[in-house]
């Protein structure tokens, strides 16, 4: 699973009458490979996935790849907490040509370890595809355990885990015991340089879609051994980070990204627009965060 150092979990834009704007959508996926983009996971949390319905999720992923043009890659977000629905939209999402598959840990029923084992396994397995699992405990109210992820990774074509657990531990143990080909991927932006420290390989990122040259220029330094430049970024990406996730998201990033020339548009319910608050602290975050980086 080749998605590059920087992967954008991208939004979807809504016309003002909050349906998926096809129009802007193809755009927006060229403003990112155009912006620092190494790939793409469309369908997931910040695409609004809970809102789509099933035909829009496989429409969605058609025009991605459609518009991406095999310039980089596409990951479907196909996961939920039935495994058999799971397995009819991963079935989908291949059919629609995604490059690979992301699957989040089952939410609000709660699996054991075994449970998730025989979820993901059987999600795997309904694929040709490489898999990315998504640990994200403060969603799910589920966690998916270090040892767990070990275990999946024996499954031929599980080949990635975006880890948002905040354990850098966990992800250690995760790392020293896959083999050298299965990658793990920060799902926090301001973890994303203690998570190259550890040997990570990059994150699946919100804050890209406004930075994505200052991410790549922060994971350049730090692999040419640059730490001081590395850290001077990443301490410059967490503050913009911490006002992306001020509001609940995507509100704020869809904000970011106005105020970077394109308009995503609106947000569906229970998503609110942002407050007058919630504007005066992006807009101030992105004004010090170009201050700071010379963008």
């Amino acid at each position: 699973m080749e998605l590059g150092s920087i992967a954008t979990a991208m939004v979807t834009p809504f016309d003002k009458d909050g349906n998926v704007d096809e129009g802007r959508l193809i755009a927006l996926v060229d403003f990112l490979i155009q912006n620092g983009s190494d790939s793409i996971v469309v369908c997931g949390t910040t695409g609004e996935a809970p809102t789509l319905s099933d035909d829009e999720k496989e429409r969605v992923i058609r025009l991605s790849v459609e518009a991406a043009g095999g310039r980089i890659p596409v990951i479907a977000g196909t996961g939920s907490n039935s495994t058999a629905a799971t397995v009819a939209m991963t079935k989908r999402a291949e059919s629609a040509g995604a490059d690979g598959i992301m699957l989040v840990a089952p939410y609000y029923n709660r699996p054991d370890q075994r449970g998730m084992h025989a979820h993901f396994t059987e999600a795997a397995g309904s694929t040709k595809l490489p898999v990315m699992l998504y640990n994200v405990p403060g969603r799910t109210a589920s966690r998916l355990e270090p040892e767990t992820v070990i275990a999946l990774s024996g499954v031929p074509n599980i080949r990635a885990v975006k880890e948002a657990g905040g354990d850098l531990g966990a992800m250690t143990r995760i790392i020293s015991g896959t083999d050298e080909g299965f990658r793990l991927y920060s799902g926090d932006d301001g973890l994303t340089l203690p998570v190259l420290a550890i040997g990570g390989y990059g994150v699946v990122s919100v804050a890209s879609h406004v930075a994505g040259p200052e991410m790549q220029r922060m994971v350049r330094a730090y692999r040419n051994g640059d730490h001081k430049e590395a850290v001077r970024l990443h301490a410059e990406i967490s503050r913009l980070s911490e006002a992306l996730f001020s509001r609940p998201s995507p509100s704020p990033v869809k904000h970011a990204l106005e105020l970077a020339g394109f308009d995503p548009g609106t947000v569906r319910l229970p998503i609110m627009p942002l407050d007058g608050e919630g504007y005066t602290i992006v807009g101030q975050a992105m004004s010090d965060f170009r201050a700071a980086t010379g963008t």
